[in-house]
């Protein structure tokens, strides 16, 4: 009985099983179409590997854009994304196409975290060499939301600092926004060279005043624009205040700082004077160290205690001006990374910012606006 238990047990597995594989083949999983793509992109990496290993620069490069302009393309890792781009720039180093080959190796050494040393030496000796024969341009615009446009081909917006390789030569760099002038700088460009333009874009003027109407009745006389015109309000109290007091501030530090230096100045050469009388006074054989704790006094122990007072004063203001000094200062320098516009009675057209600009082998700063 038990056998028999077994054999149709094993019967209906077999059976249970068939059916689950026919069920499999006729129905098709959501995941056919992405295991396809997948594979057609590891297909095109697998070729672009061959033709660099062969040497075949031109087939390499279209293999390597292939992958990238994949749609699968965004599932890559970091690694893998920064080894499609270092090797698509060594392909494009070996052709000759030194502007692409600096921007590719450039956005691969982005993510240097992800390579291991072998690439990341190999893709930086790429990038210097290719750097060389080409120009770099970093510009930034203010506002942030300007278009900025290399050439009359925008480039993106001023919201970042662009870093853009060009072949050498002289270029032209504009920035748009509605509602505010146009920015514009020229700028010549030499191999292995770098220049930097920054676009300030001040606010429109005010539309002109409007033309009368042919049509309308001529006997009423048309008065002029300036008497018809308000007058122009006042500036507030506040208009200038930040500009007035980051000046009068710098004045205070530096009149603090050097102030105090006097004060410790003169304290060290007190307390130098202090030392060499109290030498000399321990040459006497009569003076002791505890003389001035005797009754009575040496006539020497007043002197050495107004040395004492004026030493001691003295290193208290300097410190005390020094400290005040720093303060200020520290103060002052704040002001300028602080947007102080919601204080004042109009608002600011124009800021002071700092924006950052990174690069392989190059940190630096753009400093946007005035003050």
């Amino acid at each position: 009985m038990t056998r028999w238990r077994s054999v149709v047990g094993g019967i209906c597995l077999v059976g249970a099983l068939g059916s689950g594989i026919g069920l499999a083949r006729a129905a098709p999983g959501p995941a056919g179409p992405v295991a396809a793509g997948s594979a057609g992109v590891m297909e095109a990496h697998q070729q672009a590997r061959r033709a660099f290993g062969a040497r075949r620069w031109a087939g390499a490069e279209a293999s390597f854009e292939a992958v990238l302009a994949a749609p699968e393309a965004a599932g890559m890792t970091a690694v893998q994304r920064a080894e499609v781009l270092g090797y698509l720039g060594l392909c494009e180093l070996e052709q000759g196409k030194h502007r692409e080959a600096a921007e590719h190796l450039g956005q691969s050494l982005e993510q240097d975290a992800a390579l291991n040393r072998a690439l990341l030496d190999r893709f930086t000796r790429a990038f210097n060499r290719a750097v060389e024969r080409v120009g770099r341009i970093y510009v930034a615009a203010s506002p942030p939301d300007a278009e900025i446009l290399l050439d009359g081909e925008p480039i993106g917006t001023g919201a970042t600092v662009h870093e853009l390789f060009v072949a050498p030569g002289a270029y032209t760099l504009r920035a748009r926004l509605s509602g505010h002038g146009e920015g514009s700088q020229r700028v010549e460009v030499d191999a292995g060279k770098t220049v930097s333009a920054a676009l300030q874009l001040a606010r429109a003027a005010d539309a002109p005043a409007r033309a009368p109407d042919p049509g309308a009745s001529k006997s009423a006389p048309v008065k002029p624009a300036a008497a018809s015109a308000a007058p122009a309000a006042a500036p507030g109290p506040w208009a200038s205040w930040p500009g007035t007091l980051r000046i009068t501030g710098i004045a205070v530090a530096t009149a603090a700082v050097s102030a105090g230096a006097v004060f410790m100045v003169r304290a060290s050469r007190l307390d130098g004077d202090l030392g060499e009388r109290i030498d000399g006074l321990h040459r006497d054989p009569a003076w002791t160290s505890g003389a001035c704790r005797e009754a009575p006094q040496p006539s020497a122990c007043p002197e050495l205690h107004g040395m004492r007072v004026q030493r001691d004063r003295s290193g208290a203001v300097g410190t005390a001006l020094v400290a005040t000094g720093a303060v200020v200062g520290a103060v002052t320098a704040a002001s300028f990374f602080v947007d102080l516009s919601s204080l004042r009675s109009t608002p600011a057209r124009t800021g002071f910012r700092l924006v950052p600009a990174m690069a392989p082998q190059q940190v630096g700063v753009v400093a946007l606006g005035v003050w």
